[in-house]
């Protein structure tokens, strides 16, 4: 029989492995190797190329498939250390002054500002540094003579009283089905993805503004996305547009994911959410429970956190030019990454064990 094909998943964690600059020259073949068996590559080149012999091919892809990146690295490899030697914290002040991030390593191409995760990246690639905090980041970025920029922010209509109501009713609920091995916990939101350019706080020299190109041409997708609170696992889906048909669509998708487990779904009240068509495929399927967060309150529903992190990843300070490629794009990385976000304190790993 056949080895599995690797999912989309591996591919893109072994393809990003491969791009960090502290990585030996013998895991980056192992990992050449493993993509290569999948692309059907004739053994002899893969050994060829690589050095490998045949059965240390088909050992570490095997050994990959069971047991992920661990079976690929260096054995003597340390973890990441947690200060920068003085040296190391030098250089990297100096990169920060005179370079993109871009310019600094290709796993940043589209990044021509720098963030404190774009900085905290760099730091654990290339010197196997990671920072409990961000504190420590935001010092390099101050000794850089750098200062940051963030939009004003919005606030909403909230009513406290209405959200402690809330909160009190919607808690016993999350609470049992929590404990309760068949009972899926979903949050679910819609975003609408715009050609219009989106901005996050970056850090640039003092006395410098961000200039960052913006589409004049404005086109406009919708993702629904579902995070399941045990497993932290997302269902993201693209459309065009939201209505009470799409909705249902989308609820009959997440039923074929979750076949036979009862779901308690958390979501909001628009009108496509309660429209004819929804409320008759939740009431045929007979196993579907939904609370409505409070109004005004988009801060209860941990899916908005998903969104805020997509768009740090995928969409910030970055101009759009093809809307379907960068939501193809963003959905990818939302069903292909896990977010650990809570509900009432429950939340993915749990000490629960699902």
């Amino acid at each position: 029989m056949r080895s599995p094909k690797l999912s989309q998943k591996q591919t893109n964690e072994l393809q990003e492995f491969i791009h960090r600059n502290n990585r030996t020259s013998k895991e980056t073949k192992r990992a050449q190797a493993i993509i290569m068996v999948d692309k059907e590559i004739a053994v002899a080149d893969i050994a060829a190329l690589t050095g490998l012999g045949r059965s240390q091919i088909f050992n570490v892809r095997k050994r990959y498939l069971a047991d992920g990146l661990p079976t690929i690295e260096d054995k003597s490899q340390k973890n990441p250390k947690e200060l920068l030697t003085r040296k190391q914290r030098t250089e990297i002040i100096e990169t920060v002054k005179s370079k993109k991030p871009s310019a600094c390593d290709k796993y940043f191409s589209n990044h021509d500002y720098w963030t404190t995760g774009v900085l905290a990246d760099l730091i654990k690639r290339k010197y196997a540094v990671q920072y409990k905090s961000k504190t420590s980041l935001y010092l390099i970025f101050r000794q850089s003579k750098f200062s940051f920029h963030k939009p004003g922010r919005v606030y909403q209509k909230r009513n406290e009283a209405e959200v402690k109501r809330w909160q009190k009713m919607a808690k016993p609920i999350v609470e049992k089905a929590f404990s309760d091995s068949n009972t899926i916990i979903l949050c679910e939101d819609e975003m609408i993805l715009s050609t219009q350019t989106t901005f996050q706080k970056i850090w640039l020299p003092k006395g410098e503004y961000p200039k960052i190109e913006v589409s004049n041409k404005k086109e406009n997708r919708s993702i629904y996305g579902f995070l399941n609170i045990k497993t932290g696992q997302e269902h993201a889906f693209k459309t065009d547009w939201q209505n009470m048909f799409i909705t249902a669509d989308i609820l009959k998708n997440i039923r074929k994911i979750y076949p036979k487990q009862k779901l308690l779904l958390f979501w909001d009240g628009p009108g496509w959410h309660r429209g004819k068509e929804v409320a008759k495929f939740i009431e045929q399927d007979k196993n579907m429970q939904t609370v409505l967060f409070p109004k005004y309150s988009p801060e209860e529903n941990p899916q908005e956190h998903v969104w805020k992190q997509g768009r740090s990843k995928v969409t910030h300070n970055f101009t759009i030019s093809d809307i379907d490629e960068t939501t193809d794009n963003f959905v990818n990385y939302l069903n292909t990454n896990k977010f650990s976000y809570s509900l009432f304190g429950f939340k993915y790993p749990s000490d629960f064990g699902v």
